[in-house]
């Protein structure tokens, strides 16, 4: 397994590198190869967070946990990566035995998405939302998959929503969870070209 361990705003420290890659790489007996792993460690105030990113085939799985202790925030990071890994197990395994070939993905096929997250004010007398600010921003490049492989993406990640690109019609899709449970999909497609018209002079 490619592995990169990256170490922010604190030191770096061998027992924790090794302590780290040690646990990533038993991540191996889930998958039939290894793929890449990426550990971001860092110190926010008094808090140790430990960011485990693992690639395996086509899907992406993440887990990242924060704690007083950074051996406590590795421990629990993957803990809840091997549980996806431990519930799609044989689907990953399948997936990865059968990926696509290099020119099934196409450029033209993928989006740069940005998604915001926006916090909005009330004005006190009359309760009506103004000024919405955003406090954060993700960028991401959106995938082709089928329906099936974006839910499939969107549990292993953990993510309320996903936004992909249909591998049937070309367009950009989400899914989305539902608040009762179920999953919603939102098809955006292009309006058919309009006619030409001759003029007879």
């Amino acid at each position: 397994m490619q592995m990169n361990i990256t170490f922010r705003h604190m030191d770096p420290i061998d027992s924790l590198k090794n302590y780290a890659q040690d646990k990533v790489e038993k991540a191996n007996k889930y998958l039939d190869r290894a793929g890449e792993a990426h550990v971001v460690l860092s110190l926010e105030r008094h808090l140790h967070q430990a960011d485990i990113t693992l690639i395996s085939g086509p899907f992406v799985l993440r887990g990242r946990e924060k704690s007083e202790d950074m051996y406590a925030s590795i421990d629990k990071a993957m803990e809840r990566i091997e549980k996806q890994l431990r519930r799609y197990k044989d689907r990953l395994k399948s997936h990865n035995r059968h990926e696509r070939p290099p020119e099934y993905i196409h450029e033209e096929t993928e989006m740069h998405i940005r998604h915001d997250v926006m916090e909005v004010s009330e004005a006190e007398e009359s309760g009506i939302a103004l000024h919405p600010r955003v406090i954060k921003t993700n960028e991401f490049v959106t995938k082709p998959m089928t329906v099936d492989e974006a839910v499939m993406q969107m549990d292993l990640l953990d993510n309320d929503f996903i936004v992909f690109t249909n591998t049937q019609s070309a367009e950009l899709n989400v899914i989305y969870r539902r608040k009762d449970g179920h999953y919603g999909l939102i098809e955006a497609t292009r309006p058919p070209p309009k006619p030409i018209q001759n003029t007879v002079n």
